[in-house]
């Protein structure tokens, strides 16, 4: 239905040629941007209701200070599988939880899996590479969510999150303490869970917009041949070059494995291949874009550069094993 409304108009309302790179970035934009938007203020609620229910302190206080051996990472990264979500589509859920004052690494852990494993690549990898390639795709992508997630935890970020989120979480926490003590029901607080889920939205409405519009203008667009170039197998820089040159691309895990399919078809190494499509589902300009209302660009190099080089080793081992 969504993907209908965004197909009538880009072309039925500006009448532009679904066959042409104009239109099918403009439906891309309209499509990714409206969903986007829709899960922000869907998820923002949901979380409004658990802040206004829930005794999230609680909670945190428990992440916080009890040893669970990793457990807390591994479960944030097995939500971050099964979620459906491209790198940009995550970063609602990752807002609501930031919001609800779960620990950061716990929220990166999600950040970082939830676009690189989902069940539709999956179901692609099984029937193209078969099961050994399979699970090494998944079970890397939950480690490389899990490893991520606790090694920029043990970091200390949060002084690095924009003014903009820790407003939200003192907002949210004052609200919830309020209506605790004076007891509102339900029907009450409903009022004030989505006006604060509107105000999210409207907050992060020009990055989504920008972010989108990066995304929508590179959607499509993946010059195979020159790609196979630089990512043979006799290039010893092959991997990290593979890595950089997905990061400004943009597109979720299913819609990537047809061209990785083609890469190794025609000779690339599966671990450059594979370290390719991480970047590119894991990395990209519009999820920096999206990423700048919640922290500073301070953060966002550390996340960035820490993914970016666990990519790099990961891809250099499945040349390795594989």
């Amino acid at each position: 239905m969504l993907q209908q409304f965004a197909d009538w108009l880009a072309y039925g309302l500006l009448g532009l040629d679904a066959q042409s790179r104009i239109g099918s970035a403009v439906d891309f934009f309209f499509y990714d941007t409206i969903k986007i938007l829709i899960l922000l203020f869907v998820i923002s609620a949901l979380m409004g209701v658990i802040n206004a229910y829930f005794p999230i302190d609680r909670l945190r206080r428990y992440l916080t200070t009890h040893k669970l051996f990793g457990l807390q990472y591994f479960f944030a990264s097995l939500f971050g599988a099964i979620t459906p979500f491209c790198s940009c589509s995550s970063i609602p859920l990752f807002i609501g939880f930031v919001k609800g004052g779960i620990p950061l690494g716990v929220t990166f852990a999600f950040l970082i899996t939830s676009p690189l494993v989902n069940e539709v690549a999956v179901a692609m990898f099984l029937g193209t590479f078969g099961l050994r390639i399979t699970l090494v795709y998944v079970v890397s992508g939950m480690l490389l969510g899990m490893i991520g997630g606790f090694v920029l935890g043990r970091m200390k970020l949060e002084p690095y999150l924009s003014e903009w989120v820790r407003n939200i979480q003192k907002v949210s926490n004052a609200e919830s303490e309020t209506w605790e003590k004076e007891h509102v029901s339900f029907v009450g607080r409903l009022p004030g869970i989505l006006r604060d889920s509107w105000g999210i939205v409207r907050g992060v409405l020009l990055y989504v917009i920008i972010g989108i519009a990066i995304g929508g203008a590179i959607h499509g667009y993946v010059p195979e041949g020159f790609f196979q170039h630089y990512m043979s197998k006799s290039s010893w820089f092959a991997v990290p070059l593979s890595v950089l040159l997905g990061i400004p691309m943009y597109a979720n895990a299913a819609s990537i494995v047809p061209i990785i399919e083609v890469f190794v078809a025609k000779g690339v190494p599966i671990g450059t291949a594979l370290a390719f499509m991480m970047a590119v589902v894991g990395l990209s300009l519009p999820e920096a874009t999206l990423l700048k209302k919640v922290m500073t660009w301070r953060l966002i190099g550390i996340f960035f550069g820490t993914i970016t080089l666990f990519i790099i080793i990961l891809g250099y081992l499945f040349n390795w094993l594989l």
